[in-house]
């Protein structure tokens, strides 16, 4: 008989790396669906909110389903092509999914608080907005032209630090106790979209421990460049996004808040001086407060029995890497 093997199978039970089995297991564990939280408990809330406040809450649930098409369509494709194990491979196929539940929910969340015609302004605001469009260029252009160490960089600023220009305005809500069922998505978003940060950056360290420290300094170079690239116009997309309110200043500290945890899951050092210190507290309550009991089968409460929904910590972004060189 002659080998002549074709087409290999997955082997779970030879691992490379052992991150690659923590990290599916956890996805699996945590995974969640949309149809499964009662939105519709919202709507007292929704009726104190006023214009304004309605306003923004559309066009941020429209801004974040955008980068999570961008994501779920073109990033975990382009991020399925430089993997190393064949567990990997796996595992974004896991985030990607994810990423179109994402992407899905916050149509759920559009159905259950918005008119059609309401739903219609968003997305043709979410389609034109000019910096939002702008960031997704950015990103994207990475994702179809960068090298694979540049692709995981611009996937670990977009899952950790560009979402939550978004995410501040249902965390603000949760913290003063307000549209809890809607928040609960995005933390249930939030709780994924930790995992994928921390595992995509853990799998750039790895490469980014094979450069010269020439190509280091080259590659940290490009990233903080980007950085600085991606924040000045998460600024201006701030500004247009929270016109009409007093929360300008609070979004960007978080935003530079979360920027500094990106740079932590690539293993770099904080760029900003912002700590969770400085962040509005109320939302750094919504952030770290668990969800309740939620019954899988009876939607009863509003969180899942099979994982609590909780900040990531400091030391989570600590997954046993070397130190760099």
């Amino acid at each position: 008989m002659t080998d002549s093997t074709y087409y290999k199978a997955i082997n779970w039970n030879a691992i490379e790396d052992l991150i690659d089995k923590s990290t599916w297991e956890k996805l699996t564990e945590q995974f969640w669906l949309d149809t499964r939280i009662p939105l519709s408990n919202d709507l007292d809330d929704w009726r104190t909110l006023n214009a304004t406040e309605k306003n923004v809450v559309g066009h941020v649930f429209g801004g974040l389903t955008l980068l999570d098409t961008l994501q779920s369509q073109d990033g975990i494709d382009q991020l399925r092509k430089d993997v190393r194990t064949p567990q990997e491979l796996a595992v974004f196929n896991n985030i990607q999914f994810m990423e179109s539940v994402h992407a899905k929910s916050y149509s759920s969340i559009f159905s259950t608080l918005n008119t059609s015609e309401e739903i219609d302004e968003i997305f043709e605001w979410t389609n034109t907005n000019e910096f939002l469009q702008k960031k997704a260029k950015i990103v994207n252009k990475i994702y179809q032209s960068g090298a694979p160490l540049e692709k995981k960089i611009a996937s670990v600023f977009l899952e950790t630090f560009l979402f939550y220009s978004g995410f501040y305005t249902p965390l603000y809500y949760l913290g003063n106790n307000k549209l809890a069922n809607v928040a609960e998505i995005i933390k249930l978003i939030i709780r994924d979209e930790s995992v994928h940060g921390t595992y995509i950056g853990y799998k750039f360290q790895l490469g980014f421990n094979e450069l010269s420290e020439a190509e280091q300094e080259k590659m940290q170079d490009w990233m903080y460049n980007l950085l600085y690239e991606l924040y000045d116009n998460e600024e201006s997309y701030t500004e247009t996004l929270y016109a009409g309110t007093d929360w300008i200043d609070d979004v960007k500290t978080f935003l530079r808040y979360n920027a500094n945890k990106a740079l932590m899951n690539l293993g770099q050092n904080a760029l900003f001086p912002d700590t969770a210190d400085d962040v509005n507290p109320i939302v750094m309550n919504g952030l770290s407060t668990g969800t309740a009991n939620h019954d899988f089968f009876s939607q009863v409460g509003n969180g899942y029995l099979l994982g609590h929904v909780e900040a990531m910590q400091d030391d989570d972004y600590n997954i046993g890497l070397p130190k760099d060189k």
